[in-house]
């Protein structure tokens, strides 16, 4: 399932589709970044509530697919400029983490 189509299926919000189409192949919770470093694998969505600057490099660094903001936490205008420049696909919702990635694994089965 591609970034884009999960935003539209769960009706959560586009914050930046830099790559709409990028596949989704796993998913990964976490706020602890450098536990998200080692452990976030590439196509992964991330489901955080951490919405600082360090998101984007973590999400570069990860190569994940998208990060999912939970609870309604929505990052600042230079996260989503920086996330922009960085290619990094961001959407929110305000489901608790919990419930936003099981909704979304059920899609990807």
């Amino acid at each position: 399932m591609t970034v884009e189509k999960l935003a539209q299926t769960l009706n959560w919000k586009v914050v930046s589709l830099s790559e709409p189409d990028r596949e989704i192949t796993g998913g990964y919770c976490g706020d602890l970044l450098s536990w998200v470093m080692g452990r976030a694998e590439s196509g992964d969505m991330w489901f955080t509530i951490m919405s600082n600057m360090n998101v984007v490099a973590v999400a570069h660094l990860t190569d994940v697919a998208c990060v999912v903001f939970t609870e309604g936490v929505m990052p600042d205008a230079p996260v989503i400029e920086a996330a922009k420049r960085n290619g990094i696909n961001l959407i929110a919702c305000e489901e608790p983490t919990y419930t936003a990635s099981v909704k979304a694994s059920e899609l990807l089965k």
